[in-house]
């Protein structure tokens, strides 16, 4: 049973859905707390993913599913808010009347500050209780450390460039959990693709992070000359965050997962081979297992339907054998957000 030092998820992590109302603007709470970044989805049609951040500030969208550079736009995210964040008139984050969407929410600490941990100086807005942290710096070309806040090397980076049409990069410890290829920070997946694992020194100038700085090479999706870059920074905590990777068996009587605690959101990706990188909740699955509401944060596609997994006490389990989850002999890897049972004064949690 997993003891945490994070008794209640939802002050650093929450899910919001709502109903659009296509109003000039929106204010949604229920939150929880001031967000610093902020995913959202339409899940009606087929919208980008918008994702904004504290650091990059309001209006400042990017897509989870496309190499485009930082755009801005008014009617997207205008503000920040105590418990939540208001939007414009954008299809795409306010919801024409009677779309359904969903917002992903991370506490990080406000605007950030300065960081002079790396060769290269950096803005961090960090949430070290949480283990997350948002960097942003100015690329230098060449293989350089950024610091990352965190005091722990994370386990989970998402780079993009905010000013050139880049992939996105993603660096995860769990790619290296496979036996065959144990070093992680060879290697890199891309966000906004179905591409399995891939080898490229020029991303993370084949080092692994420290509790301090992660590293970067000379390619332009992590270090553009000149370009201004952002990154997203997870780290293993026990009771809530977990990053790991499973072996698929192809059975509807799938795989467990053990994260020690129970998944309130979960990202997942085949590493072996190409397919898509699905996002399940709890919160848009709130009449319970198993889950099906997915969606791809590798394409704008509306939300589908489909059995996928059982969230349970300590961790998730497959309920299909298809090929984005399951397939038997293929690797994956995850990233959970959950609420441990025992937190760490000792006290079970309240059924949910």
């Amino acid at each position: 049973m997993a003891y945490t030092t994070i008794n209640k998820s939802t002050e650093h992590f929450n899910t919001k859905t709502w109903t659009g109302t296509g109003d000039y603007t929106t204010a949604i709470t229920g939150v929880g707390f001031q967000p610093d970044w902020v995913w959202v989805k339409n899940r009606d049609v087929g919208d980008d993913h918008m994702l904004f951040d504290a650091v990059r500030g309001v209006t400042k969208r990017l897509f989870s599913n496309a190499d485009t550079a930082e755009g801005t736009d008014a009617q997207t995210l205008t503000s920040f808010d105590s418990d939540g964040f208001t939007t414009g008139t954008s299809r795409a984050t306010g919801g024409d009347s009677g779309n359904k969407m969903v917002a992903w929410n991370w506490k990080a600490g406000g605007a950030g500050s300065a960081n002079t941990a790396g060769n290269t100086n950096s803005t961090v807005s960090v949430n070290t209780t949480a283990g997350f942290s948002i960097v942003k710096w100015t690329g230098t070309g060449s293989a350089t450390t950024v610091g990352h806040g965190l005091g722990v090397a994370p386990t989970w980076i998402i780079v993009k460039n905010l000013a050139d049409a880049n992939d996105w990069f993603v660096y995860t410890k769990a790619i290296g959990y496979s036996m065959s290829n144990p070093d992680p920070e060879t290697d890199y997946l891309k966000l906004n693709q179905i591409n399995g694992r891939a080898d490229d020194a020029n991303a993370w100038n084949d080092t692994a992070p420290t509790n301090q700085v992660f590293s970067v090479g000379s390619a332009s999706n992590v270090n553009g000359s000149s370009d201004p870059m952002i990154a997203y920074c997870f780290t293993d905590k026990t009771g809530y965050c977990k990053v790991g990777s499973y072996y698929g068996n192809g059975n509807a009587n799938g795989t467990f997962i053990y994260t020690g605690f129970k998944p309130a959101f979960v990202i997942t990706k085949k590493t072996s081979g190409n397919d898509e990188w699905n996002i399940n909740d709890t919160t848009r699955d709130s009449y319970g297992n198993p889950l099906d509401a997915n969606l791809l944060a590798n394409t704008s596609a509306a939300e589908t339907d489909h059995d996928r997994f059982d969230a349970v006490s300590n961790g998730f389990k497959m309920r299909t054998d298809s090929g984005q989850y399951n397939a038997s002999g293929s690797t994956y890897i995850y990233m959970a957000f959950g609420q441990s049972l025992v937190g760490s004064n000792n006290v079970p949690c309240t059924a949910r």
